[in-house]
């Protein structure tokens, strides 16, 4: 008796670091100390040594049963885009600059280029964020998850000065509420949509001229990455003053989080165009309106606050580095409530 007789192939976990090794690579930042292999991830603290008060930020998220539509259509190179992008969208809406990722998968079966293609798309994640891949975990679990099936989740890292924090301390009577549009459902909402939908091969081929794309590929395409689009709004000298990535719970739940208890939001339905993938889901499933709205993003992945005078530059800042934003609202004084009209 081995531990490869009872399910662990420990020469395919060699063969997996292999393969991984040029994607993480091509992630990492000069503050990365060591290489890939060791206990423990490096990361040197010259990134915000001249900060006045750094403060580092965290999250950690998975990908959810989005991973059920990646085993049915046996593409694994962009759910790891998922996993970075739940993360690295937290982190960046608190005013923080990602530094730094760690992925976890846990599998029935390590079959390397499967585990090489999941990683691959983490690593792309990560450039598109600007954090460096420096670790991970690959377990081997046979008898807890089925051989052709795995799970993902990931840890994320930043850092901002303590003064450019976005909490909502600053939300004003009037400020402008900016959304940013999603590239899709992301990844929350899956439970449901798996519901709605036949979840096979065949069904998920099925090409929708409304779409313009099959069902399979309109419902897996990646979560957006919002880094870069709240850099550019903060490098051009623009302060947010409050903000909230549109996960679980859609705007129900989340828009309120960037809320104080002074303040109401109110979120204008017909102010932009609601992408046709949650049109489909609705009249497909028979959903509710409020009930979409607070399971899905609706199209929209990431929504800013900033003050009436700022709304318009900020439109174009995002326009200019390939971001599609509507002014979708405004905040007035209330108790930290929700008004969608």
């Amino acid at each position: 008796m081995d531990y490869k007789s009872a399910g662990v192939d420990i020469e395919a976990g060699y063969e997996s670091v292999e393969l991984i090794k040029k994607h993480v690579k091509e992630t990492l930042r000069p503050e990365v100390l060591g290489a890939l292999g060791g206990f423990s991830g490096a990361f040197s603290a010259k990134a915000f040594k001249d900060m006045e008060e750094p403060v580092l930020l965290s999250g950690t998220d998975g990908v959810g049963t989005k991973l059920k539509l990646a085993f049915i259509m046996d593409k694994h190179d962009t759910i790891g885009i998922d996993c970075v992008a739940m993360c690295v969208n937290d982190v960046a809406c608190a005013g923080a600059e990602p530094l730094f990722f760690l992925d976890y998968i846990a599998c029935g079966k390590n079959i390397p280029q499967r585990i090489a293609d999941i990683v691959s798309g983490v690593a792309a994640g990560c450039k598109l964020s600007g954090a460096a891949l420096i670790g991970g975990e690959t377990a081997e679990m046979p008898g807890f998850y089925a051989e052709d099936e795995y799970d993902l989740a990931g840890f994320c890292v930043g850092v901002a000065d303590k003064k450019d924090l976005i909490d909502g301390s600053d939300l004003k009577d009037g400020d402008i509420l900016i959304g940013i549009t999603s590239s899709g459902v992301h990844s929350n909402g899956f439970s449901l949509v798996r519901k709605v939908f036949d979840m096979s091969k065949e069904s998920l081929s099925k090409h929708y001229d409304s779409l313009g794309k099959t069902l399979g590929e309109a419902l897996l395409a990646p979560t957006k990455i919002y880094v870069n689009a709240l850099k550019a709004v903060k490098e051009a000298g623009i302060k947010i003053h409050a903000c909230s990535h549109i996960t679980g719970g859609g705007f129900y739940e989340n828009i309120p989080r960037m809320l104080t208890a002074t303040y109401d939001a109110v979120v204008e339905k017909s102010s932009y165009p609601v992408p046709e993938i949650f049109n489909l889901l609705k009249e497909t499933g028979d959903i509710e309106e409020n009930i979409m709205y607070n399971t899905f993003n609706m199209g929209i992945g990431m929504v800013l606050a900033v003050e009436e005078k700022e709304a318009q530059k900020v439109l174009e800042i995002l326009s200019s580095i390939g971001e599609t934003a509507y002014k979708i609202g405004y905040i007035r004084a209330g108790r930290g409530e929700l008004e969608l009209c």
